[in-house]
């Protein structure tokens, strides 16, 4: 794949007499490297130790080295860094320098591709090792479908319940502490077979580093305390360094991720992490005093008065969105997953004419500092946006349960070829997780079997089609997230067997 640099040595101390020149990778193995299973991880770190004992120095492209970069990423501890591939490989160490050489920029040179190794090492260490999730949501071929749940862990949880029971704590203090949160994240994992783990959080955290006070009594729903009142309100919200604000104001959130990275590696359960982010419109809802319960049409309302306001304070969380999801990414998330949760409490036409460009924006940007990490959207209640968001450059699209399944295939595949993904987006979705309230295993598994024969098992990552509202039945959820397995490994069997016949 690779031709080895030739390298002129001083005999008189056996040292490099300088470091190698780039080696233009084989288009293969870069596609190799950018796609690379963790199950391949052992393999790629063995190889490249070699290559680089050997001198051999591996560029994607033929862009100068872009070590900067590659040392932003050493922080982090997820699939962040696998985008260090698709910049640079250096062979950061056996590069002797000359002692006789006083280049400072050489030094520095060396001392970056150094660190640029670590980073490189660091990607390998700690992909996931199950990565169902993370194939799927990229288009791969998968041996079975994946699965996880919205709100997978919280309120139908006994052991929640206890937790917070015995820790004296409530929803919004568990939020606090970043050790409670990992707990809490790591709960419906050790109950389910789920193919991923979700960041126990909540979506008002972005007003509250707003200074929006955000209030949840019993039966009452979400409260604002202090909802903007107007366009001068909006005109006082300061977010000209957004990721300062969100490692100033969310650090806690973003603390939480490493805790439970490492809770997955010390439990075996090396699968990946989601981070997630509510979108601008879901966020403007509620600050402007929306409530699911009252004043529905709060938002609606701001659009008609203020329609130059509402541009702005979508934009300014816009901005504040993206550095929150690409924070947590550095901080250990494999997938982002933004959600559009108030989709119901806005018209298909202030959709498209205020949201849309903005989801757009935020996909754009993400993408563009995070190439290789797969986004999920999903607007709940809104899924004439669904074409819209496979063009904005989404990776995987979630379906609500007002969704038809078959329509939405049908019309996603049939404009794939627009997609800037160059694919059919992938689809989640999307359970009626009232099926998990009441009825019995069969019941719930008859139902599996639907969905899974209208989705198809590829390309596909089964879900709920909303959240679990805390009133389902654990043994159904099991029997839910055991029969996608156990139907979708059927199915690409007798797949397998037609075609192979058929050959």
């Amino acid at each position: 794949f690779v031709r080895r640099s030739e390298r002129p040595r001083d005999t008189t101390t056996s040292s490099l007499v300088s470091p190698p020149d780039p080696v233009v990778m084989n288009p293969l193995l870069h596609r190799s490297l950018r796609r690379h299973s963790s199950r391949t991880a052992p393999l790629l770190a063995i190889g490249l130790a070699a290559l680089s004992a050997c001198g051999v120095l591996i560029a994607t492209s033929r862009r100068s080295t872009n070590f900067d970069a590659l040392e932003r990423g050493m922080g982090s501890v997820s699939s962040s860094q696998r985008s260090a591939f698709t910049t640079m490989i250096p062979n950061a160490g056996f590069v002797q320098r000359r002692q006789s050489s006083s280049s400072s920029s050489h030094t520095s040179r060396c001392n970056k591709m150094e660190s640029a190794k670590r980073a490189v090492v660091s990607v390998l260490a700690q992909a996931p090792q199950h990565d169902l999730l993370l194939r799927a949501a990229r288009g791969e071929k998968t041996e079975r479908t994946p699965v996880w749940l919205f709100r997978q862990a919280g309120r139908h949880l006994p052991e929640y319940n206890q937790y917070k029971k015995d820790t004296n704590k409530n929803f919004l203090q568990l939020l606090d502490d970043p050790k409670d949160v990992a707990e809490v994240t790591m709960q419906p994992l050790r109950r389910y077979d789920v193919d991923a783990a979700i960041l126990f959080s909540d979506i008002l955290v972005v007003p509250e580093a707003l200074d929006i006070n955000v209030d949840m009594p019993g039966g009452k729903g979400i409260l604002v305390t202090n909802p903007i009142q107007g366009p001068e309100d909006v005109a006082k919200i300061d977010v000209s360094s957004p990721r300062k604000l969100v490692e100033d104001r969310l650090s806690h959130v973003l603390a939480a991720l490493p805790e439970i990275k490492n809770s997955l590696k010390k439990e075996n359960r090396d699968i990946p992490l989601i981070g997630f982010s509510a979108a601008p419109f879901t966020l403007m809802f509620y600050m402007v005093g929306g409530n699911t319960r009252f004043n529905q049409t709060m938002g609606e309302q701001w659009f008609q008065q203020y329609p130059e306001a509402c541009d702005e304070l979508l934009g300014k969380l816009s901005d504040v969105i993206v550095e929150y999801m690409s924070l947590q990414v550095e901080k250990g998330a494999d997938l982002l997953q933004l959600f559009e949760a108030m989709g119901s409490y806005i018209s298909e036409p202030n959709f498209k004419k205020f949201e849309m460009k903005h989801l757009t924006n935020i996909a754009s940007r993400l993408k563009e500092k995070h190439p290789d990490v797969p986004l999920m959207v999903f607007a709940r209640g809104a899924q004439y946006a669904n074409s819209d968001l496979q063009l904005a450059g989404y990776d995987v699209v979630t379906l609500d349960t007002e969704a038809d399944r078959k329509v939405e295939v049908e019309r996603l595949e049939a404009e794939k070829g627009q997609a800037p993904i160059g694919r059919r987006v992938t689809l989640q979705g999307n359970f009626d997780p009232k099926l998990l309230q009441e009825g019995t295993p069969e019941t719930v598994q008859a139902a599996v079997k639907e969905m899974l024969e209208e989705f198809g098992p590829q390309s596909l990552i089964a879900n709920l089609g909303e959240g679990l509202s805390g009133k389902e039945d654990p043994v159904l959820v099991k029997a839910f997230v055991d029969a996608i397995h156990a139907t979708s490994e059927e199915m690409n069997a007798k797949a397998a067997t037609a075609a192979t016949a058929a050959a």
